[in-house]
């Protein structure tokens, strides 16, 4: 096991192709499937690492929210470039690109399922 304080990270979400093509579609990234018996499926993101990143999960109890933690993915070198095709994938801003070249930048969304997830970026 690696020394990385975060080591997965699950977003719920309630039908898990509209969220597996709502991230394909924003963040340019092939998803993979697994199927889990007997409550759940996910579709994880790409990682470099091993078990390292996260995924989208449908089932097991899991119940997207727009309230508590937040998941912040790299906005590459421009956040605007992500942030651009959240709503014609069906998302919905609530913050745009906000903050300065010396900190970095953020913005939030709401995806297909109602989560609040963000975006960073130094751009």
């Amino acid at each position: 096991m690696t020394n990385k304080l975060i080591h997965w990270f699950d977003i719920p979400v309630t039908d898990i192709e509209r969220a597996g093509r709502f991230y394909s579609t924003i963040l340019d990234v092939r998803l993979t499937h697994l199927d889990a018996p007997p409550d759940y499926v996910m579709k994880w993101f790409p990682s470099d690492e091993p078990h390292g990143g996260g995924g989208l999960i449908q089932g097991g109890g899991r119940v997207p929210s727009g309230d508590g933690t937040v998941v912040y993915f790299n906005g590459g070198d421009d956040l605007n470039v992500v942030l651009d095709r959240v709503e014609p994938a069906g998302g919905r801003v609530i913050l745009p690109k906000t903050g300065n070249d010396q900190n970095g930048y953020v913005a939030f969304f709401f995806d297909t399922e109602g989560n609040r997830v963000g975006l960073q970026s130094m751009r």
